[in-house]
Protein backbone atom coordinates (compact mmCIF):
# COMPACT_ATOMS: atom_id res chain seq x y z
CA UNK A 1 0.00 0.00 0.00
CA UNK A 2 1.61 3.45 -1.00
CA UNK A 3 1.95 6.25 1.24
CA UNK A 4 2.10 8.42 -1.13
CA UNK A 5 0.11 9.70 -4.20
CA UNK A 6 1.25 11.12 -7.54
CA UNK A 7 -1.25 14.21 -8.40
CA UNK A 8 -2.19 14.80 -12.06
CA UNK A 9 -2.83 18.45 -13.39
CA UNK A 10 -6.38 19.03 -12.14
CA UNK A 11 -9.51 19.16 -14.80
CA UNK A 12 -9.76 22.69 -15.29
CA UNK A 13 -11.32 24.94 -14.99
CA UNK A 14 -12.81 23.63 -11.37
CA UNK A 15 -16.55 25.61 -10.96
CA UNK A 16 -17.29 26.78 -7.64
CA UNK A 17 -20.41 27.10 -6.67
CA UNK A 18 -21.01 29.76 -3.82
CA UNK A 19 -23.36 30.04 -1.66
CA UNK A 20 -24.40 32.16 1.15
CA UNK A 21 -22.43 32.39 4.52
CA UNK A 22 -19.15 31.01 3.15
CA UNK A 23 -20.49 28.17 1.82
CA UNK A 24 -19.13 26.17 -1.30
CA UNK A 25 -18.85 23.44 -3.96
CA UNK A 26 -17.02 21.54 -6.31
CA UNK A 27 -17.72 18.83 -8.36
CA UNK A 28 -15.90 15.84 -7.38
CA UNK A 29 -15.19 14.47 -10.98
CA UNK A 30 -16.65 11.09 -9.90
CA UNK A 31 -17.80 9.34 -13.03
CA UNK A 32 -20.25 11.99 -14.25
CA UNK A 33 -20.54 16.12 -13.69
CA UNK A 34 -23.08 16.89 -10.99
CA UNK A 35 -22.95 13.29 -9.26
CA UNK A 36 -20.65 13.58 -6.23
CA UNK A 37 -20.13 17.21 -4.10
CA UNK A 38 -17.60 18.11 -2.12
CA UNK A 39 -18.16 21.94 0.18
CA UNK A 40 -15.82 23.75 1.49
CA UNK A 41 -16.73 26.59 4.38
CA UNK A 42 -14.67 29.59 4.67
CA UNK A 43 -14.77 31.81 7.88
CA UNK A 44 -12.11 34.51 9.27
CA UNK A 45 -9.52 32.88 7.04
CA UNK A 46 -10.19 29.27 8.35
CA UNK A 47 -11.56 26.50 6.30
CA UNK A 48 -13.46 23.39 6.41
CA UNK A 49 -13.76 20.42 3.73
CA UNK A 50 -16.32 17.89 3.88
CA UNK A 51 -16.01 14.65 2.38
CA UNK A 52 -13.34 14.55 -0.50
CA UNK A 53 -14.75 12.32 -3.48
CA UNK A 54 -11.70 10.22 -4.35
CA UNK A 55 -8.12 10.69 -5.06
CA UNK A 56 -8.44 12.05 -8.30
CA UNK A 57 -10.33 14.81 -6.51
CA UNK A 58 -7.62 16.35 -4.58
CA UNK A 59 -6.24 18.71 -7.72
CA UNK A 60 -9.50 20.00 -7.57
CA UNK A 61 -10.29 20.52 -4.23
CA UNK A 62 -6.25 22.34 -4.27
CA UNK A 63 -8.00 24.31 -7.09
CA UNK A 64 -11.01 25.29 -5.33
CA UNK A 65 -8.77 26.38 -2.25
CA UNK A 66 -6.93 28.61 -5.01
CA UNK A 67 -9.84 30.18 -6.06
CA UNK A 68 -10.66 31.13 -3.08
CA UNK A 69 -7.47 32.68 -2.23
CA UNK A 70 -6.56 30.53 0.90
CA UNK A 71 -3.76 28.17 0.83
CA UNK A 72 -3.89 24.44 2.14
CA UNK A 73 -2.56 25.32 5.61
CA UNK A 74 -5.65 27.26 6.37
CA UNK A 75 -7.93 24.05 6.05
CA UNK A 76 -8.36 22.84 9.87
CA UNK A 77 -11.05 20.18 9.30
CA UNK A 78 -11.32 17.68 6.66
CA UNK A 79 -15.00 16.07 7.83
CA UNK A 80 -15.61 13.17 6.68
CA UNK A 81 -19.94 11.73 6.38
CA UNK A 82 -18.88 8.36 6.24
CA UNK A 83 -15.75 6.62 4.95
CA UNK A 84 -17.50 4.91 1.38
CA UNK A 85 -15.35 5.62 -1.14
CA UNK A 86 -17.30 7.85 -3.29
CA UNK A 87 -16.81 10.24 -0.16
CA UNK A 88 -13.65 9.23 1.65
CA UNK A 89 -11.30 7.42 -1.10
CA UNK A 90 -9.51 11.20 -1.74
CA UNK A 91 -8.93 11.52 2.36
CA UNK A 92 -5.57 10.29 2.97
CA UNK A 93 -4.23 12.01 -0.11
CA UNK A 94 -5.40 14.86 0.71
CA UNK A 95 -4.59 15.38 4.32
CA UNK A 96 -1.06 14.73 2.44
CA UNK A 97 -1.70 18.76 1.06
CA UNK A 98 -3.32 20.15 4.19
CA UNK A 99 -0.39 20.67 7.04
CA UNK A 100 -2.41 22.46 9.70
CA UNK A 101 -5.42 20.06 8.99
CA UNK A 102 -7.46 17.67 11.71
CA UNK A 103 -9.72 14.40 9.82
CA UNK A 104 -12.68 14.16 11.80
CA UNK A 105 -14.74 11.03 11.23
CA UNK A 106 -17.02 8.81 13.08
CA UNK A 107 -15.35 6.29 15.70
CA UNK A 108 -16.76 3.24 13.30
CA UNK A 109 -14.95 4.95 10.16
CA UNK A 110 -11.58 5.55 12.02
CA UNK A 111 -9.83 2.61 11.75
CA UNK A 112 -10.53 2.48 8.20
CA UNK A 113 -8.88 5.71 7.97
CA UNK A 114 -6.01 4.95 9.75
CA UNK A 115 -5.27 1.79 7.75
CA UNK A 116 -7.52 1.54 4.81
CA UNK A 117 -5.99 -1.75 3.56
CA UNK A 118 -9.22 -3.71 4.27
CA UNK A 119 -11.80 -1.28 3.00
CA UNK A 120 -9.92 -1.42 -0.56
CA UNK A 121 -9.55 -5.24 -0.44
CA UNK A 122 -13.63 -5.66 0.01
CA UNK A 123 -13.93 -3.33 -2.97
CA UNK A 124 -11.45 -4.89 -5.04
CA UNK A 125 -12.96 -8.00 -4.06
CA UNK A 126 -16.59 -6.59 -5.58
CA UNK A 127 -15.29 -4.47 -8.51
CA UNK A 128 -11.76 -5.18 -9.29
CA UNK A 129 -8.46 -4.36 -8.91
CA UNK A 130 -8.22 -2.55 -12.05
CA UNK A 131 -11.65 -0.40 -11.80
CA UNK A 132 -11.28 0.44 -8.12
CA UNK A 133 -7.70 2.34 -9.29
CA UNK A 134 -9.18 3.64 -12.16
CA UNK A 135 -12.63 5.30 -9.98
CA UNK A 136 -10.92 5.85 -6.70
CA UNK A 137 -6.74 6.11 -7.22
CA UNK A 138 -4.36 4.42 -4.31
CA UNK A 139 -5.08 4.05 -0.68
CA UNK A 140 -3.05 6.44 1.21
CA UNK A 141 -3.62 6.21 5.36
CA UNK A 142 -3.68 8.77 7.76
CA UNK A 143 -1.75 9.18 10.71
CA UNK A 144 -3.49 7.91 13.28
CA UNK A 145 -2.58 11.07 15.32
CA UNK A 146 -4.15 13.68 13.37
CA UNK A 147 -7.61 11.99 13.09
CA UNK A 148 -10.60 12.92 15.73
CA UNK A 149 -13.09 10.85 16.31
CA UNK A 150 -16.42 12.67 16.03
CA UNK A 151 -19.36 11.92 18.49
CA UNK A 152 -22.74 12.91 18.73
CA UNK A 153 -23.04 16.57 19.74
CA UNK A 154 -19.37 17.59 19.63
CA UNK A 155 -18.55 21.27 18.27
CA UNK A 156 -15.60 22.11 16.64
CA UNK A 157 -14.33 25.60 16.09
CA UNK A 158 -13.99 27.17 13.02
CA UNK A 159 -13.11 31.26 12.24
CA UNK A 160 -15.73 32.98 14.52
CA UNK A 161 -18.54 29.72 13.99
CA UNK A 162 -18.66 26.54 15.31
CA UNK A 163 -19.83 23.45 13.30
CA UNK A 164 -22.20 20.64 15.26
CA UNK A 165 -21.95 16.92 14.95
CA UNK A 166 -24.96 14.55 14.78
CA UNK A 167 -24.80 10.48 14.62
CA UNK A 168 -27.14 10.11 11.91
CA UNK A 169 -27.06 5.90 11.02
CA UNK A 170 -29.21 4.66 8.46
CA UNK A 171 -27.42 4.58 5.38
CA UNK A 172 -24.74 3.28 7.04
CA UNK A 173 -23.74 2.87 10.78
CA UNK A 174 -20.75 5.27 10.57
CA UNK A 175 -22.90 8.24 9.21
CA UNK A 176 -22.68 11.85 10.32
CA UNK A 177 -24.33 15.15 9.41
CA UNK A 178 -22.59 18.55 10.28
CA UNK A 179 -24.25 21.15 11.41
CA UNK A 180 -23.02 25.07 10.47
CA UNK A 181 -23.99 27.41 13.56
CA UNK A 182 -23.42 30.37 11.20
CA UNK A 183 -26.38 30.02 8.61
CA UNK A 184 -28.38 26.64 10.01
CA UNK A 185 -27.64 24.56 7.02
CA UNK A 186 -27.13 21.06 7.41
CA UNK A 187 -24.55 18.60 5.05
CA UNK A 188 -25.66 15.50 5.38
CA UNK A 189 -23.98 13.07 3.21
CA UNK A 190 -26.25 10.37 1.74
CA UNK A 191 -28.54 10.33 5.37
CA UNK A 192 -30.97 12.80 3.57
CA UNK A 193 -30.83 11.39 0.00
CA UNK A 194 -29.72 12.33 -3.58
CA UNK A 195 -31.15 14.64 -5.38
CA UNK A 196 -29.86 15.74 -9.19
CA UNK A 197 -29.85 19.05 -10.64
CA UNK A 198 -30.38 17.66 -14.16
CA UNK A 199 -34.11 16.72 -12.41
CA UNK A 200 -35.11 19.69 -10.81
CA UNK A 201 -38.52 20.71 -12.00
CA UNK A 202 -39.50 24.63 -11.96
CA UNK A 203 -36.75 25.13 -9.07
CA UNK A 204 -38.22 22.58 -7.19
CA UNK A 205 -35.64 19.36 -6.08
CA UNK A 206 -36.70 15.59 -6.60
CA UNK A 207 -34.90 13.32 -3.97
CA UNK A 208 -34.76 9.55 -3.35
CA UNK A 209 -32.94 7.72 0.12
CA UNK A 210 -29.94 5.40 -0.63
CA UNK A 211 -30.48 2.01 0.50
CA UNK A 212 -26.81 1.30 -1.30
CA UNK A 213 -24.85 -1.49 0.52
CA UNK A 214 -24.37 -2.59 2.39
CA UNK A 215 -26.23 -1.48 5.89
CA UNK A 216 -29.67 0.32 5.26
CA UNK A 217 -31.71 0.69 8.41
CA UNK A 218 -34.87 2.36 7.28
CA UNK A 219 -35.85 2.69 11.54
CA UNK A 220 -32.60 4.81 11.47
CA UNK A 221 -33.06 6.36 8.37
CA UNK A 222 -36.55 7.81 9.62
CA UNK A 223 -34.93 8.97 12.73
CA UNK A 224 -32.14 10.42 11.01
CA UNK A 225 -34.41 12.31 8.59
CA UNK A 226 -36.61 13.51 11.43
CA UNK A 227 -33.35 14.84 13.19
CA UNK A 228 -32.31 16.83 10.42
CA UNK A 229 -36.48 18.33 10.01
CA UNK A 230 -36.08 19.36 13.35
CA UNK A 231 -33.72 21.50 13.47
CA UNK A 232 -35.49 23.37 9.90
CA UNK A 233 -32.99 24.43 8.06
CA UNK A 234 -33.59 26.65 5.05
CA UNK A 235 -30.78 24.52 3.16
CA UNK A 236 -29.26 20.88 3.54
CA UNK A 237 -26.22 20.48 1.43
CA UNK A 238 -26.10 16.47 -0.08
CA UNK A 239 -23.11 14.84 -1.23
CA UNK A 240 -25.08 13.97 -4.21
CA UNK A 241 -25.92 16.55 -4.82
CA UNK A 242 -24.70 20.06 -3.51
CA UNK A 243 -27.48 22.69 -2.37
CA UNK A 244 -31.58 21.95 -1.83
CA UNK A 245 -33.88 23.75 -0.32
CA UNK A 246 -38.04 22.90 0.51
CA UNK A 247 -36.45 20.58 3.01
CA UNK A 248 -39.86 20.06 4.90
CA UNK A 249 -40.92 18.70 1.73
CA UNK A 250 -37.87 16.73 0.92
CA UNK A 251 -38.29 15.07 4.50
CA UNK A 252 -42.00 13.71 3.78
CA UNK A 253 -40.81 12.51 0.44
CA UNK A 254 -37.51 10.43 2.20
CA UNK A 255 -39.87 9.01 4.73
CA UNK A 256 -42.35 7.63 2.04
CA UNK A 257 -39.93 6.53 -0.27
CA UNK A 258 -38.12 4.86 2.68
CA UNK A 259 -41.66 3.05 4.17
CA UNK A 260 -42.04 2.37 -0.16
CA UNK A 261 -38.44 0.50 -0.37
CA UNK A 262 -39.36 -1.71 2.61
CA UNK A 263 -42.77 -2.48 1.23
CA UNK A 264 -40.92 -3.79 -1.53
CA UNK A 265 -38.56 -5.52 0.07
CA UNK A 266 -41.42 -7.37 2.27
CA UNK A 267 -42.79 -8.47 -1.06
CA UNK A 268 -39.95 -9.65 -2.18
CA UNK A 269 -38.67 -11.21 1.24
CA UNK A 270 -39.56 -14.77 -0.17
CA UNK A 271 -38.33 -14.64 -3.66
CA UNK A 272 -34.43 -16.13 -3.64
CA UNK A 273 -30.99 -15.75 -6.41
CA UNK A 274 -31.31 -13.72 -9.55
CA UNK A 275 -35.34 -14.02 -9.71
CA UNK A 276 -35.33 -11.68 -6.68
CA UNK A 277 -32.27 -9.15 -7.50
CA UNK A 278 -34.69 -8.66 -10.91
CA UNK A 279 -38.36 -8.03 -8.77
CA UNK A 280 -36.15 -5.57 -6.64
CA UNK A 281 -34.42 -3.85 -9.20
CA UNK A 282 -37.70 -3.22 -11.32
CA UNK A 283 -39.69 -2.59 -8.20
CA UNK A 284 -36.81 -0.11 -7.30
CA UNK A 285 -37.66 1.42 -10.73
CA UNK A 286 -41.54 1.60 -10.75
CA UNK A 287 -41.18 3.19 -6.67
CA UNK A 288 -39.22 5.74 -7.68
CA UNK A 289 -40.95 6.61 -11.34
CA UNK A 290 -44.32 6.86 -9.23
CA UNK A 291 -43.21 9.07 -6.65
CA UNK A 292 -41.65 11.02 -9.80
CA UNK A 293 -45.02 11.57 -10.85
CA UNK A 294 -46.27 12.07 -7.75
CA UNK A 295 -43.75 15.22 -7.42
CA UNK A 296 -45.27 16.46 -10.70
CA UNK A 297 -42.13 15.86 -12.95
CA UNK A 298 -42.82 16.23 -16.53
CA UNK A 299 -39.14 14.04 -17.65
CA UNK A 300 -40.13 11.41 -19.80
CA UNK A 301 -39.19 7.84 -17.66
CA UNK A 302 -35.87 7.37 -20.05
CA UNK A 303 -34.34 10.51 -18.52
CA UNK A 304 -35.25 9.98 -15.00
CA UNK A 305 -34.15 6.47 -15.01
CA UNK A 306 -30.83 7.33 -16.90
CA UNK A 307 -30.01 10.01 -14.02
CA UNK A 308 -30.93 7.75 -11.58
CA UNK A 309 -30.37 4.22 -12.91
CA UNK A 310 -26.81 3.79 -10.76
CA UNK A 311 -28.71 4.81 -7.73
CA UNK A 312 -31.45 2.35 -8.62
CA UNK A 313 -29.20 -0.36 -9.12
CA UNK A 314 -27.55 -0.11 -6.09
CA UNK A 315 -30.57 0.54 -3.73
CA UNK A 316 -32.03 -2.37 -5.33
CA UNK A 317 -28.96 -4.24 -4.10
CA UNK A 318 -28.94 -2.58 -0.78
CA UNK A 319 -32.21 -3.79 -0.17
CA UNK A 320 -31.65 -7.05 -0.66
CA UNK A 321 -28.86 -6.95 2.03
CA UNK A 322 -31.47 -5.60 4.04
CA UNK A 323 -33.56 -8.63 3.52
CA UNK A 324 -31.04 -10.68 4.31
CA UNK A 325 -29.88 -8.77 7.29
CA UNK A 326 -33.45 -9.06 8.50
CA UNK A 327 -34.29 -12.67 7.75
CA UNK A 328 -31.32 -13.70 10.21
CA UNK A 329 -32.62 -11.73 12.85
CA UNK A 330 -36.34 -13.73 13.04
Amino acid sequence: MSDTVSLSPAPLPVELLRYEAGIHAIDSGYYRPQLDAIHLIVDAGEVAIIDTGTGQSVPRVLEALRLLGVSPSAVRHLLLTHVHLDHAAGAGALMQHLPHARLGVHERGARHIADPSRLWAATIDVYGEAHVARSYGSPVPVDAARIDVLPDGAELSLGRRRIGVLDTPGHARHHLAFVDSASGHVFSGDIFGLSYRELDQAGHPFIIPTSSPSQFDPAEAHRSIDRILALAPDAVYLTHYAQVRGIARLGAMLHRLVDAYVALGERCRHDEGAARQARLHDGMKAVVLAEARSAGLRHADETILSVLGLDIELNAQGLANWIDASLKQR
